[in-house]
Formats: structure tokens, sequence, C-alpha cells
């Protein structure tokens, strides 16, 4: 590992660590929602296939993140028991922190059973998905940054927002503890059973949940 890939790991950690104790306190649901350290072999098995599908493994600093946290899952809230509405693992702006095995999915997904690749090579994971499965939009992660791809109209990748993922993550924590809200874009954090959700202010997607969900700042 050279010294870039070294200070953005190190930055990453302790990022992550930060959101994580920030969730601790404001948000002990989502908290409570994240999954221990991936094993090795879990992490070598979905690397696996990513080489022999499309030849490349996993960013240097999406292992080390999943060292601290193998993914997300679902707590039942007894306030709002329609599991999915509000996802407890869903404290990142974009949506769910993947596993390893989730993470490949959409890249995989992108080669026909004839091994055309609709991504036109492009060395990627996702680190971040809309839902577990991960197959139709989210966050890519690659050697030029994290951006955003789907799979709606075509495969479609956008240019990176943010140079890696220590710097997203140091953005998720700057947004929660100084804000604006609005920081990351229209979408602000809120607090709404124990759960960080954001959200639109001025197009909700929680529904009559809203009503009880509240901005962080």
């Amino acid at each position: 590992m050279n010294t870039d890939q070294t200070d953005r790991t190190e930055r990453m950690g302790t990022a992550w660590q930060q959101l994580t104790e920030w969730l601790r306190e404001h948000a002990p649901t989502s908290h409570a929602s994240i999954l221990p350290p991936a094993a090795q072999t879990e992490i070598e098995e979905a690397e696996g296939h990513l080489r022999q599908h499309v030849g490349y493994g996993f960013p240097p600093e999406l292992v080390a993140l999943w060292r601290l946290a193998g993914g997300v899952r679902q707590i039942d809230i007894d306030e709002y028991d329609e599991e999915g509405e509000v996802a407890t693992g869903r404290f990142l702006p974009h949506g769910l922190l993947l596993g390893p095995a989730q993470s490949v999915r959409p890249r995989l997904a992108g080669l026909d059973h004839q091994g055309k690749d609709y991504w036109d090579g492009a060395q990627w994971a996702a680190p971040v998905g809309n839902y577990a499965e991960a197959t139709d939009t989210g966050l890519y992660l690659s050697a030029a940054g994290l951006g955003r791809w789907s799979s709606y109209e075509g495969m479609v990748m956008e240019e990176p927002l943010y140079p890696s993922l220590a710097a997203y993550l140091e953005a998720v924590g700057r947004t929660l503890r100084e804000g604006p809200g609005d920081l990351m874009g229209a979408e602000v954090p809120g607090i709404v059973y124990g759960c960080l959700v954001w959200d639109d202010p001025h197009s909700p997607r929680l529904d009559e949940t809203f009503a009880d969900w509240r901005p962080v700042h």
C-alpha cells in the first residue's frame, strides 16, 4: 500500500469512528444496526468473484472499512413496523453500507450471459446501495473517487462527488456535527425513532413518518 492509500485508510478509520460515536449518542437504533467486522474469508470470497469476472479486486479503503464494520442490518421498530420504510441502517446520505457480497452484485450485474461488460471495463465496487440488493443505484468507489451510479435507463456512472471514501465520511461527519444540514445536498440529516435518516424537507420520502422526523440542524 502506497503512502496516499495509507493516508486515505487512516483518515477513513478516524472518520468512521467519529461517525459511529455520533450515532451511539444521537441515533442509537442506527448504531445498533451496524454489523461486526466482516470475516477475512467473506472479503476474500467476494473479491474472488470480482477478480474472476472483471479482473480486479477491492479498493484498500473499502477493505479497511469492512474490517471495522461488515455492513448493516434492519432492526424492527415497534413504532413503525413496516420494514424498509424507516431503514435503521440507512444512516449515510446515499443509502446503506453494503457488505462484501452485496458490493459486487451491481458490478457483476453489468455483465450479460456472454460476458459483455456494459460498464466498459470500469473498475469499481459499491460501498453504498439504495437498498441491500444494490442492483439499481448507489455509490461506486474507484481510483477516481466516489460517485453515483445507476442502471435505471442503462448503466450510468456520474463524475465522482468525493476524491475518496475517507473524504465522503469526513463530509458526513462535518454535516452532522457542524452543519449546515444541506452541506451534502437537498437531503438533510434528521432523527426518527432513534434512527439517523437523510430526507428532503421539501419533498419527503418518509410519508406519514416524516411528521416524527426531526432535522439535526
